[in-house]
């Protein structure tokens, strides 16, 4: 799959895949910004995209990031719709009790692009029947 990429400013990086197995894009800042703590920054990519129509682009953390500087996508998952070109920013949340910067040129969160099917919702006056019906959070148990 091919996937267009503008550079918005001439410093952007396009996204890179850190090995050949890689699920995930790494995404880079244009930006140097120091992020308070518990303090929520829109890093800029530099970057648009033109994603296929029948896809999405998934924004997640880094893990290196988020688990030893505690920045991570403030809205947990960040989607990109195939319609959207804009500017893709990141939202990051500083979790941890000290300041964190983050450099230009630095990888800051990841992008998965997946296939992502449209469904036609249609009420129903019931639905089929399940052994788990409507048992929901940890219903199904801890092991």
């Amino acid at each position: 799959m091919e996937i267009k990429v503008q550079k918005l400013r001439p410093d952007a990086i396009l996204p890179v895949y850190g090995s050949a197995s890689a699920a995930g894009a790494d995404l880079s800042s244009v930006e140097t910004r120091t992020i308070a703590p518990g303090e929520t920054a829109l890093i800029h990519t530099g970057l648009a995209l033109e994603i296929p129509e029948g896809y999405g682009g998934f924004i997640f953390a880094r893990s290196g990031l988020a688990t030893k500087r505690g920045l991570a996508p403030a809205n947990k998952v960040g989607v990109i719709d195939a319609d959207y070109r804009g500017e893709i920013l990141i939202s990051l949340f500083n979790q941890s009790a000290s300041p964190q910067t983050i450099e230009q040129g630095e990888r800051i969160a990841q992008l998965v692009l997946l296939a992502c099917p449209q469904a036609r919702f249609c009420e129903a006056e019931r639905l089929s029947a399940t052994i788990r019906a409507e048992g929901g959070f940890g219903s199904t148990g801890k092991q």
